[in-house]
């Protein structure tokens, strides 16, 4: 949503924003939940015990459609392997390895040249996400694909857990759904048409939470999806007020790594299950967390490698119609080497450890945590890369690495969406030709340089404006 949509829906009314919601919701059910969702379903739980050999056939034959239609219909790769053709290579595309390394910025540059020439991207639904980098990318799915993928998502999540299809939800993401100075609830909207109570993560301050707390026990809400950090927050708050009556059936965490801290506390506060879920807007790899701790590949997404330095590398094999193929996400991990049969009885493939970035969770002056501020980029295709800093409570550099077009006017939204976010600080926007990197070459999106007292002073602040207007 750009600032101009966005500044209106602010201007509505609650009641008005949640009717949006749910229209909005809506259009997105009717694209992810096809005739064909129970017999995928079916499948998927078919698969979860299928044989290591059984996997192999598939993917190898999955993985030779996929590169077949990369290399003869898709712009960007078909262009590839004719240059290497005429200067006389004649390396086979029917073999993974001679691929190379996709980065994000030939994506962001060209997302059309990665989209095949036999598809209608009217006919697809467009999503456009900043992604973990700050790089703004233009993706497409088809609806086949999209139910698809919602289909092995519901079952390997909450179908898992024997959590009901009509359950109440709540989900704690990046969205802007209510303005960041408002200071009376509702700080969330309830979407009707997907039973899900979409909460914002911009408004934690420990003196908001009890409302949030409140808002889960009203809406009956059964389990909880998003931030591992905006989670936290809650379940904090929750064992400190001594509240029992917030029983889930789950919590399912994702976009960050989630903490042996985080899980204890999530688990205490909200007396049930944590599962930490693996997955990108590129839909390149995903995984779930079973019952026995154990995270599973989804291997119908993508084909996972890794690089020596355990940087991961996916090959997408679900979205054919936009394939990524060895494409570098940015996280990293271990695959577990050889596997063991899981206590659960499932057979997928599985990932040992998800270590995710090394990115930090900011502090806004009046105590609250913020774990994302990559919306704030959504739909500017005029920049290539920008790192966020805060460095200092009032004071937020973002670094800005712009592509043609990029203009004072991209400036001055990035100023606005920021303090929509963390409230009354100051911005800086600062265009550079190239983000500085870390030593292991990686780009940190976002970086805290606050010290642990200035961190604690906040809070303490916060935790008194919550005494005083408990009292």
């Amino acid at each position: 949503m750009n600032a101009h949509l966005l500044s209106l829906y602010h201007a509505l009314p609650a009641t008005a924003r949640t009717l949006t919601a749910s229209l909005c919701g809506w259009y997105l059910k009717a694209w992810r939940s096809g005739a064909a969702r129970a017999r995928l379903a079916e499948e998927t739980l078919e698969r979860d015990r299928w044989s290591a050999s059984q996997w192999q056939s598939w993917r190898e034959e999955r993985l030779a459609f996929v590169l077949h239609r990369a290399a003869t219909t898709v712009p960007y790769y078909r262009q590839y392997w004719a240059a290497r053709r005429r200067h006389g290579d004649q390396a086979s595309w029917e073999l993974l390895e001679n691929w190379p390394l996709l980065e994000k910025e030939p994506l962001r540059v060209n997302p059309r040249g990665f989209l095949a020439e036999d598809c209608d991207p009217r006919r697809m639904l467009p999503e456009q996400t900043s992604g973990t980098t700050g790089t703004p990318l233009q993706l497409w799915r088809s609806r086949a694909t999209l139910t698809t993928l919602y289909a092995i998502a519901t079952t390997r999540t909450r179908g898992w857990d024997g959590v009901p299809q009509n359950a109440r939800w709540a989900r704690l993401g990046g969205r802007l759904v209510t303005p960041v100075p408002q200071r009376r609830p509702p700080f969330w909207v309830w979407n009707a048409a997907m039973r899900q109570l979409y909460m914002s993560s911009y408004h934690l301050a420990p003196d908001l939470i009890p409302h949030y707390l409140d808002a889960l026990a009203w809406y009956r809400v059964a389990y909880i999806s998003g931030y591992p950090s905006a989670i936290q927050a809650l379940a904090r708050e929750a064992i400190r007020l001594g509240r029992r009556d917030l029983r889930l059936l789950a919590v399912y965490t994702n976009a960050e790594a989630l903490s042996p801290e985080q899980r204890q506390a999530m688990a205490a506060a909200f007396q049930c299950p944590v599962r930490q879920t693996y997955g990108m807007a590129e839909s390149v790899a995903a995984a779930s967390e079973c019952a026995a701790g154990r995270l599973h590949q989804w291997p119908e997404i993508g084909h996972i490698e890794r690089l020596p330095d355990g940087e991961l590398m996916c090959t997408g094999l679900l979205n054919a119609d936009m394939p990524l193929i060895r494409y570098r996400v940015g996280d990293r991990g271990r695959l577990v080497a050889n596997p063991t049969p899981c206590s659960c009885g499932r057979t997928l493939p599985a990932l040992e450890t998800i270590e995710g970035r090394s990115d930090e969770v900011l502090v806004t002056a009046d105590g609250r945590t913020i774990g994302s501020l990559d919306p704030i980029f959504d739909g500017m295709e005029a920049i290539r890369e920008a790192q966020i800093i805060q460095e200092q409570l009032d004071l937020v550099r973002v670094r800005v690495a712009p592509a043609p077009g990029f203009s004072d006017a991209h400036e001055r939204s990035i100023a606005v969406n920021v303090r929509e976010r963390m409230g009354e600080v100051r911005v800086l926007v600062e265009r550079v030709d190239v983000l500085p990197r870390s030593a292991n070459g990686k780009l940190r999106a976002v970086l805290c340089q606050l010290t642990a007292a200035q961190r604690q002073d906040a809070l303490a602040r916060s935790m008194s404006a919550a005494v005083a207007h408990a009292n």
